[in-house]
């Protein structure tokens, strides 16, 4: 990959002054193979193995940060998830293993470990349910690890006895962690159509399909996107075009790639030969800073506020611009590769709730053109389980027709009502409570079963 000086100097800009960086780096370590069930066995081998692999991750993450200018502001871990390594494990030893993995992710100085996972979408084993059975206790007792829950895919369709048990699943870890603001539903995600190599917390994990250790790179770029349509709209005085628009947006994902490819090939270098690249993740991921939002670029496009009439057409066009820039820059492009919107970690997001422009049910429309719409949104905390559920089987029905990734990490959040807040501070965020519907969708979720797969899922 060779540079041009120019490049150089305008990722320098970007850099200082538009919040470029990388989002993370994530470090994929397969933990199959483990020799013993036998709690103290099995966790000397995760351990052994966490070790071996990411002892050197940080500090050659920090060299190639140095090096290149280019901040890389979270190092992570995914692992093969879990209860594919700990089935037929009593439940205790999923939250003993869980402990073990937030002690070593600790001791390498790493910011999250996420792969704490089950797949379920067709139906789930005895493993798989003491693994949801178990994350309450689990999220109680760590607080580096994450935890994802696949509970629906276009091939197989909808496992609503997985989805009804994930709303009680969310209702008593919101309660066991209530002190710190319910952070434990902070560090879990519902999704459909999991894609295997995404670097980005709370639904990491390292796939089966995967090598024994990858490297998994996730950009960033909100404040970058959104300052050079400023400059454009600056330049550019009359009337706008948005195909003209959406150029400036492409043009722009593919330099952010190029620096994330740069990054991620060059950590890969640094370290043990085992370690290969595996793919860049393009989705735009905000955070609270002041201009490092997905919902400043919305309005940098023409919209008054992030969630008005025109919303998702806007965030449509957004990331298709995103995609095509990023797919000429890489060859690797996989993860999620989108946008992310999570309520609280998105400065133009809170901003938006605040003056009741963004709402639950838009949220649910953005989630039909973006990566992970649902995500980081606080509810009352006396929201009933099932109307948990409900909220999450909405979008995994947008997953599942769309044939798309979808995800939800909601809080009900104790003792609160529509409009508190509780802010976690870093790039968590602030949380505002929303409203949920006041009718409830009880008999619909206690039926359980599968919603069938969709018909379009029949392409072989």
């Amino acid at each position: 990959m060779i540079w041009k000086p120019e490049e150089v100097l305008e990722t320098i800009r970007m850099v200082s002054s538009e919040h470029l960086d990388i989002r993370t780096v994530t470090m994929g370590i397969s933990l199959l193979g483990a020799p013993s069930k036998e709690p103290e066995a099995l966790c000397d081998f995760i351990r052994s193995t966490l070790m071996r692999n990411a002892s050197n991750l940080i500090s050659v993450c920090n060299e190639i940060e140095e090096r290149y200018g280019v901040p890389i502001t979270n190092k992570r871990i995914s692992i093969t998830p879990i209860s594919l390594i700990l089935e037929g494990c009593p439940e205790e030893t999923y939250v003993k293993t869980a402990m073990c993995l937030d002690e070593t992710a600790a001791a390498l100085g790493v910011d999250y470990l996420a792969g704490f996972s089950s797949l379920v979408h067709k139906g789930a084993t005895p493993g798989d349910v003491r693994h949801m059975a178990s994350l309450p206790e689990v999220m109680r007792n760590t607080k580096r690890l994450c935890a994802s829950v696949n509970v629906a895919s276009t091939k197989s369709g909808i496992n609503m006895d997985a989805i009804k048990m994930m709303g009680s699943v969310l209702k008593e870890t919101a309660s066991v962690t209530a002190d710190t603001g319910a952070s434990g539903c902070a560090r879990m995600v519902t999704f459909s159509n999991v894609p295997e190599d995404n670097p980005f917390v709370a639904g990491a994990f390292h796939g089966v399909g995967e090598p024994a250790c990858v490297i998994n790179v996730g950009v960033s770029g909100p404040g970058v996107v959104r300052a050079a349509l400023e400059r454009w709209r600056q330049t550019h005085p009359g009337p706008k075009d948005l195909t003209a628009m959406a150029e400036v947006i492409k043009k722009m994902a593919f330099k952010i790639t190029r620096a994330g490819e740069l990054i991620g090939r060059e950590v890969v270098k640094a370290l043990p030969g085992t370690t290969r690249f595996g793919i860049l993740d393009l989705s735009l991921a905000p955070t609270p800073a002041i201009g490092d939002s997905v919902a400043n670029i919305l309005e940098e496009m023409g919209l008054e506020r992030a969630g008005t009439h025109g919303t998702t057409a806007a965030l449509a066009m957004m990331v298709d611009a995103v995609k095509k820039g990023g797919a000429m820059a890489s060859s690797h492009v996989g993860g999620l590769s989108g946008a992310f919107i999570p309520v609280s970690e998105d400065q133009g997001m809170i901003e938006a709730v605040e003056v009741g422009a963004i709402s639950l049910d838009k949220l649910e429309a953005m989630t039909s053109v973006c990566s992970v719409g649902l995500d980081m949104v606080a509810v009352p905390g006396n929201t009933p389980a099932d109307t948990l559920s409900g909220i999450i089987a909405d979008i995994m029905a947008i997953g599942v027709i769309n044939n798309k990734t979808t995800g939800v990490r909601i809080i009900p959040l104790p003792g609160a009502g529509p409009g508190d807040t509780y802010d976690y501070g870093g790039l968590l965020g602030k949380l505002i409570v929303q409203d949920v519907n006041r009718f409830s969708s009880s008999g619909f979720i206690q039926m359980g079963g599968r919603i069938p797969a969709p018909i379009h899922s029949l392409r072989n």
